[in-house]
């Protein structure tokens, strides 16, 4: 499934959120693609939000994964791999176990996965258009 590159504004980021969930079909590695500043973070806020998650959510910038539980008591895992600087520090915080869970997997940088990227996942990719307008476009790999 490709969707067109979709046009959208901050206040429009539950009802993005909310179609995300929707058409992953179910996936539960989602790697979330965009330069600083484009809003992933506020984008898996919201989507933490409408799956019932009560605590903070915020990036794991420095302590790379949070966990979270959703009001259904699933876990959510939130990576933010901005500060990795190699395929072996992927490897020793256990990412592939994450992944195998079957928990939702929300990963901020996955480009720094390398090898350790999966074969199948739900890619969301973000554009920075201007100050208040992103664009959006996501497609099941």
């Amino acid at each position: 499934m490709i969707k067109r590159r979709k046009e959208f504004g901050l206040n429009d980021i539950k009802t993005i959120a909310s179609e995300l969930i929707k058409e992953s079909e179910g996936n539960n590695i989602w790697l979330f693609f965009g330069d600083i500043g484009t809003g992933k973070t506020t984008i898996i806020k919201s989507i933490c939000e409408l799956l019932g998650v009560r605590q903070m959510v915020n990036s794991p910038t420095f302590s790379l994964i949070n966990e979270y539980l959703s009001s259904s008591k699933k876990k959510i895992y939130h990576f933010d791999l901005y500060r990795i600087k190699n395929e072996k520090e992927i490897f020793e915080i256990g990412t592939t176990e994450y992944f195998d869970s079957e928990e939702l997997c929300l990963v901020e940088w996955p480009k720094k996965l390398g090898m350790y990227k999966p074969t199948k996942y739900f890619q969301v990719e973000l554009f920075h258009e201007s100050d208040q307008k992103r664009s959006i476009e996501y497609k099941i790999i």
